[in-house]
């Protein structure tokens, strides 16, 4: 339990390289946000205008509410696509690994891709996938 003053020292200052490292890392990234914002307010590039600022779309003022709602079937796509994407993930793991987890392994995977196959083909009748 008497450990000698030092030791918490010498604990301690193993942390230092690391805190320079972050100094540095914090500096050259205020560095490289903050230096071109300066060079262009000393160089005279800055010179907002009403032109300047206007917003734009494919080079010809919006037409129309920038807050406009996209469909819902939009979102549908998109989530359907993660999930199924992320289920294929999971696939690749499991192949490397067949030979170890044997035939438990190979039929619970089985009734994974029925369920993943079940909830397609519901999503596919109730029409998510099509797109007008």
């Amino acid at each position: 339990m008497n450990e000698p003053k030092g030791h918490i020292l010498t604990d301690l200052s193993q942390y230092l390289p690391i805190l320079i490292f972050l100094g540095i890392a914090l500096a050259l990234s205020a560095l490289f946000a903050f230096l071109p914002m300066a060079v262009g307010r000393l160089t005279g590039t800055h010179q907002p205008d009403p032109e300047k600022l206007t917003e734009y779309e494919c080079g010809f003022p919006a037409f129309e509410d920038s807050r406009a709602q996209f469909d819902v079937r939009f979102y549908l796509i998109a989530i359907l696509f993660i999930i199924f994407d992320l289920e294929a993930a999971f696939l690749f793991p499991w192949a490397v690994s067949l030979e170890h987890i044997g035939w438990a392994g190979w039929a619970t995977m089985m009734v994974f891709l029925a369920e993943l196959g079940l909830g397609l083909v519901y999503a596919w009748k109730k029409g998510a996938l099509d797109w007008e």
